[in-house]
């Protein structure tokens, strides 16, 4: 071995162990990964903002029952009155303090707005309750997304034993096949088919343990973890592979707990309320009102005084907005089909939710029809590749032979390890369509 070659075998080594130290395993249950991300998710965490911007909308809202209290001061300079006869004759000039002040103190307490106040009140309110409903939806979403990522790593890391337990079975085979060779009753070709084989599953092994990698970053991104560390899924999900609630109970239950009727719903509401808070502009408003004021000079004689004048009152102000009555008719019918197009909304939310549970429940069935089949091709694929390494050992079968059985069996393991995973992600997808993920 040259220098050259030892310095590159070395460096290799020495990298591995560095990878090796680097990507030491988190064992982590599905559950561990929905809390990690409840605190570091940015998208869970965006929405929690949002709930606070809701509830000061809801405080901003019923903070208009509060009453009015408003100061104002100036101080100004005054000139000179000039007085004429009419038309325009003879200007008199009177004089006039120079020096202005004015102080006024009013307040305003509304006691009926013909529920309009009210009403923005219970439409922040209903804001509130909508922020809330798709906090919870995006919830539902991002713990989907982590469940995919997760189940597609519990599917790897099962390929990857798959793949190691065919590396050792064809370790042994090679073992075999050179300890006839010396007894004069193989060939060597028949190693070297076999040594082909080996380093095929070597490479598989490799990409399956690269494609572990990528989604471990994935999802340490997602939940807002370390991407230098490793996940390993830590969680037995066999107890989940028998149906335990038919179509009609997750029908129930999405009817209950989907997000889609909630917001339909709530959006029912909220344009009812709109079509109150259109009634209200053509109701009257009446409120308390006091106010205080402090001015001078006293302007309205003549010559003017220079002196402060102070006067107060209370009462009960009423206002109405006579071209309400012509101008919001239009506003109110609009208000009132935005109404009928909401309970529309209504029903369509409800067909898709019970189309797509129909659609999730009848792929969940099929994914244990196809689990069924693959247990029995994994049988006949392992019985098979009995069969022919028998013969093999017997001389009774080419290496061909040995090798397409063995590649069917791999096939049937691989294609067992999916169909197990896909029950559990459609079990998952119902949960998620349900909204009880």
């Amino acid at each position: 071995m040259t220098k050259q070659r030892r310095w590159l075998v070395a460096v290799c080594v020495t990298a591995n162990v560095v990878c090796a130290s680097a990507e030491e395993p988190l064992r982590m249950t599905l559950q561990q990964i929905f809390a990690t991300a409840e605190t570091h998710n940015a998208s869970i965490l965006s929405f929690k903002t949002a709930m606070r911007e809701a509830d000061e909308g809801v405080a901003a809202a019923r903070s208009a029952r509060r009453p009015d209290l408003e100061a104002t001061a100036s101080v100004s300079y005054l000139g000179n009155v000039n007085i004429w006869d009419r038309p325009l004759k003879n200007r008199f000039t009177a004089t006039t303090p120079h020096f202005g002040n004015n102080f006024a103190v009013m307040a305003r307490q509304t006691v009926y707005s013909g529920g309009a106040i009210t009403s923005g009140i219970r439409q922040a309110e209903l804001g509130r309750e909508m922020t809330a409903v798709e906090a919870e939806e995006n919830r539902q979403r991002v713990r989907f997304l982590l469940t995919g990522h997760y189940l597609q790593l519990h599917n790897l890391h099962n390929q990857e034993e798959v793949f190691t337990q065919n590396i050792a079975l064809t370790e042994t085979l090679i073992s075999q096949t050179r300890s006839r060779m010396e007894q004069g009753v193989a060939l060597q070709n028949d190693v070297t088919r076999h040594e082909l084989q080996l380093e095929q599953l070597r490479l598989g092994r490799a990409r399956v343990q690269d494609a572990q990698r990528i989604i471990s970053h994935q999802l340490t991104t997602a939940i807002g973890m370390d991407t230098s560390i490793v996940i390993r899924p830590d969680e037995d999900f066999r107890a989940e592979l028998c149906p335990t609630n038919g179509e009609a109970a997750w029908q129930q239950l999405a009817l209950s707990n989907s997000a889609a009727l909630q917001k339909a719903s709530l959006g029912t509401k909220m344009a009812e309320e709109k079509v109150q808070q259109e009634r209200a502009e053509r109701l009257p408003k009446v409120a308390l009102v006091a106010e205080d004021h402090f001015d001078g000079p006293v302007t309205f004689e003549i010559p003017t005084l220079d002196k402060n004048i102070n006067y107060w009152y209370v009462g009960v102000g009423v206002s109405y907005n006579f071209s309400s009555l012509w101008k919001r008719n239009s506003h109110l019918k609009q208000a009132r089909t935005a109404v009928i197009h909401s309970h529309d909304r209504q029903r369509e939310a409800r067909e898709g939710v019970e189309n797509a549970i129909q659609a999730a429940y009848t792929d969940y069935l099929t994914a244990f029809t196809e689990l069924q089949t693959q247990q029995k091709s994994v049988e006949l694929a392992t019985q098979n590749y009995r069969i022919v390494e028998n013969r093999y050992e017997n001389g009774l079968a080419l290496v061909t032979d040995m090798t397409d059985a063995a590649n069917v069996k791999l096939d049937a393991e691989l294609a067992l390890v999916s169909a197990c995973i896909n029950v559990i992600y459609n079990y998952y997808q119902l949960k998620y369509l349900s909204n009880t993920l």
